[in-house]
C-alpha cells in the first residue's frame, strides 16, 4: 500500500517503503492534541493559544508541505518557501504570549541582537523556513536524515525545561523511525524531513532555544551553503559514486561529498561521522547553555 523508492546505495538497489514521516506526524500531532485538551501543558494566553496545539499544527502543516512534495516532485524554487505556512501558527502564539517571547536572540561573540515587533514577521518566518529546509536538503543516505535531527531534538529536549514534555512522544517516534531507516527497512521522505524540521524551529521558538538551535545547526548550514554556493557558481549538483560498497566523490559540493572526497566510505561511516558532528555542535549549544559566558 506503501509507495516504494530504490535505495542507490545498495548493490541491487532494491525498492524501500517511502513516506514513513506521516507516522511521524500522525503520532505527534495526536499526542500534542491530547496534551492540548487535558491542559497538562500550561496554556498562558487568554486566547487559549497553547504551546502544545502551535507545535501540533505546525508538524501537520510541515507534514502536509512536504506529502505534497512528495507526490508532485516540485522544484527547490517553490517548495523552499513552504515552510512560511508553518510559521503562520508560530506568530500567532509570539504575539499572544503572556509574558511575551523575547524578541531577541543571542549570538555568540556578536552579543544580542534586538528585533523588535521585525521578529515576529520576519526572524519567525525566516527560521521555520531555513532550518526546515537544511534539514530537508541533508538526506540521500540510510540513517542521515533522521539520526543527525534525532541529536538536535535531544539535545533541545534537555534544556528545554518545563516544555521537554512537547517532544517526549514526538522523539520516541522519531527514533523508532531512525532505527529502521538506518537499517535500509523504510524511507521517511521529504513528509518525515519537512515534518521534523518544522517540529525543531517551532520547538525552539516555543522554548526560546533559538540560538542553541542555530549552533546546533551548524553541519547543516555548512552543506546547505555548499550546495546553494556551488549551484548558483557552477550550475552543478554534488553527486557521490557508489562501487557496490563504498561511496566515493571527486567534488566537494555538500558535505557528504566533502566527507566523501577522494576518500571512499562505506555509507554507515559516512552517516555516522556527519552524525558525530551534528552531535559536537548540539554539545557546544548545550554547553553554552548551561554554562553561559
Amino acid at each position: 500500500m506503501l509507495p516504494k523508492a530504490p535505495d542507490y546505495h545498495k548493490p541491487n538497489k532494491h525498492l524501500v517503503p517511502n513516506g514513513l514521516g506521516i507516522i511521524y506526524v500522525l503520532a505527534s500531532a495526536t499526542y500534542l492534541f491530547l496534551l492540548h485538551h487535558f491542559k497538562i501543558v500550561k496554556v498562558s494566553t487568554p486566547n487559549n493559544v497553547s504551546p502544545a496545539l502551535t507545535l501540533a499544527v505546525c508538524i501537520l502543516f510541515g507534514g502536509f508541505l512536504g506529502l505534497l512534495d512528495d507526490w508532485m516532485d516540485l522544484r527547490w524554487r517553490y517548495k523552499a518557501f513552504f515552510p512560511l505556512i508553518a510559521a503562520i501558527p508560530l506568530i500567532a502564539l509570539a504575539i499572544r504570549l503572556q509574558p511575551p517571547l523575547r524578541t531577541s536572540i543571542a549570538i555568540p561573540v556578536l552579543g544580542t541582537i534586538q528585533f523588535g515587533d521585525c521578529y515576529y514577521f520576519i526572524i519567525i518566518p525566516l527560521i521555520v523556513t531555513i532550518t526546515t529546509n537544511t534539514v530537508n536538503q541533508l538526506g540521500g543516505l540510510n540513517g542521515l536524515e533522521t539520526i543527525c535531527p534525532a541529536i538536535i531534538m535531544i539535545g533541545l529536549l534537555a534544556i528545554s525545561g518545563s516544555n521537554a514534555i512537547l517532544l517526549f512522544v514526538p522523539l520516541i517516534v522519531w527514533l523508532s523511525l531512525a532505527f529502521l531507516n538506518f537499517q535500509g527497512k523504510i524511507f521517511v521522505g521529504n513528509t518525515g524531513s519537512f515534518a521534523v524540521g518544522t517540529t525543531i524551529a517551532a520547538f525552539a521558538i516555543i522554548s526560546d532555544l533559538k540560538s542553541d538551535m542555530l549552533i546546533s545547526l551548524l553541519p547543516y548550514v555548512l552543506n546547505s551553503s555548499l550546495i546553494l554556493l556551488t549551484y548558483f557558481f557552477y550550475r552543478t549538483k554534488a553527486q557521490v559514486s557508489f562501487d557496490g560498497k563504498r561511496l566515493s566523490s571527486d567534488h566537494r559540493r555538500s558535505l557528504v561529498t566533502l566527507i566523501t572526497y577522494r576518500r571512499p566510505v562505506t555509507e554507515r561511516q559516512a552517516v555516522i561521522i556527519i552524525s558525530l558532528l551534528v552531535a559536537a555542535s548540539t554539545s557546544i549549544a548545550i554547553l553554552i547553555q548551561w554554562l553561559p559566558l
